[in-house]
């Protein structure tokens, strides 16, 4: 991942192909606010573990490396959005999401959506953090 400053703001390219052809960043701070852009579970090859449960967890460790460049903490996410292809393995998603924020307790949202950018990817996953 690479903190590149943009227009007074910091923002970070994790180098997937998709940033520079539609013109996002991973992650953006502005102020004391980081906003994390849709992940999707996809592994540094290219590939996308199996099951959704992996892809829910690999999506949450991209948002984690993230946060954490820009200078937050998981502990300073105050919002998640879940938006996957399938809603009836929610309790899989909610399972892993349960793991890491079971003691934060972000406002959460999980929705089911007709497709997501890559067929592989199952779901696709934002964050928000308030840095103090």
């Amino acid at each position: 991942m690479q903190i590149i400053e943009r227009f007074g703001r910091q923002t970070v390219d994790s180098g997937t192909e998709w940033e520079p052809v539609m013109g996002y960043s991973r992650a953006v701070r502005a102020g004391n606010m980081i906003v994390v852009t849709g992940t999707v579970g996809i592994l540094p090859d290219g590939t996308y573990p199996p099951t959704v449960r992996e892809q829910t967890r690999q999506s949450l460790e991209i948002i984690r490396q993230s946060i954490e460049s820009l200078g937050g903490t998981l502990q300073q996410i105050f919002r998640t959005r879940i938006f996957t292809t399938d809603i009836s393995q929610w309790r899989e998603i909610a399972a892993v999401h349960g793991e890491l924020f079971k003691d934060i307790r972000p406002a959460t949202t999980l929705v089911e959506v007709r497709r997501l950018i890559d067929d592989r990817a199952l779901l696709e996953i934002e964050a928000e953090a308030l840095v103090k």
